[in-house]
């Protein structure tokens, strides 16, 4: 088990926990008054711990190196799955994974970011940061699932997309220009999930849909407080101000009206119960799709333009822009 640096309460009762059993098991005694002592001490200080979250401690547990990932929800969501490859242009980008799914009874399309646990996995998949060609593969599975009548899920966490030079010369940003395009017309429903990091472009290249969800400890933001704090500050230290700053935690984005909601994580975040945190998202996109599915495409198409049009506000002052016609 791995504790955040917030968490280090916790891992002296974990301590203490183990400890116990150890001399239970080894000697024979029975010690399940103190164990069930301090499981209650610990689900205490979670509950306590985690009722206070800041931005930054948001943003430590949208990357905990134990939170399930894409394959990891499909694996225990999906009755069935076949993964699909290739974007038919250049190759498979492994930073990118999708394929047909069936939840419940519920067949559909499910395109997300996938990160990979060990060294050689992270290596393998980019970090989850995609090239041109993930982006390129996403839009060809969501114009195949437009074109059988099927229900596109995506399930954002990125770090960003993919900066290097090679991304750049085979057309990175035109290849997410085009998915915000195509997705924004796109005549079968779409659900989307940030269940991890949704950072920049990176993000969005998968993330138009009629309903945007983020999962409880996750962070959306057009930049990374690190990068903000370089930036502003020149320097990372200061990467806990500017995530305070940039208002990027689920709470805030609904607040903001930029995402519809919000899904609960077990106490302890998604890492500390995957099967629990699985769950959740399941019944959630169960529960948010019907009435998309049984809605006529064009007032879908219409409603979802809407809704990014309405993102955002602003407020003319008549005052300065008379002075600045009468300079």
């Amino acid at each position: 088990m791995i504790f955040m640096e917030f968490e280090k309460p916790l891992e002296t009762l974990y301590g203490q926990l183990e400890q116990i059993k150890k001399i239970s098991e080894e000697g024979a005694i029975d010690m399940s008054a103190q164990i069930a002592e301090l499981e209650g001490r610990i689900r205490n200080k979670r509950e306590e711990i985690y009722a206070h979250l800041t931005g930054w401690q948001k943003v430590q547990l949208s990357r905990h190196p134990e939170r399930p990932y894409t394959l990891d929800y499909i694996q225990a969501m999906c009755t069935h799955f076949v993964e699909l490859h290739g974007d038919r242009f250049v190759k498979d980008d492994k930073a990118i994974v999708g394929g047909l799914a069936t939840i419940g009874d519920v067949r559909c399309m499910i395109i997300g970011h996938q990160k990979g646990k060990t060294t050689k996995e992270r290596s393998y998949r980019n970090f989850g940061m995609a090239n041109p060609d993930g982006y390129r593969k996403a839009l060809r599975l969501m114009k195949m699932a437009e074109k059988f009548g099927l229900p596109v899920i995506t399930m954002i966490d990125t770090p960003g997309a993919y900066p290097g030079i090679e991304a750049e010369e085979r057309g990175q940003a035109e290849a997410i220009a085009l998915n915000l395009f195509e997705m924004a017309q796109l005549r079968t429903s779409i659900l989307c999930y940030i269940i991890g990091e949704g950072a920049s472009g990176g993000a969005l290249g998968i993330g138009v849909g009629d309903r945007v969800f983020m999962l409880e400890n996750t962070w959306y933001s057009v930049i990374s407080p690190e990068s903000c704090s370089s930036i502003l500050w020149r320097s990372w230290e200061y990467k806990e101000k500017a995530a305070e700053a940039l208002k990027l935690t689920a709470d805030h984005m609904f607040d903001f009206k930029l995402i519809d909601g919000i899904v609960k994580e077990p106490v302890g975040g998604a890492h500390s119960d995957p099967a629990a945190a699985a769950l959740l998202l399941k019944d959630h996109i169960l529960a948010a799709l019907p009435s998309l599915v049984q809605m006529d495409p064009d007032t879908r198409i219409t409603q979802r333009i809407e809704k990014y049009s309405n993102m955002g506000k602003f407020k003319i002052n008549k005052e300065n822009l008379m002075n600045h016609h009468n300079a």
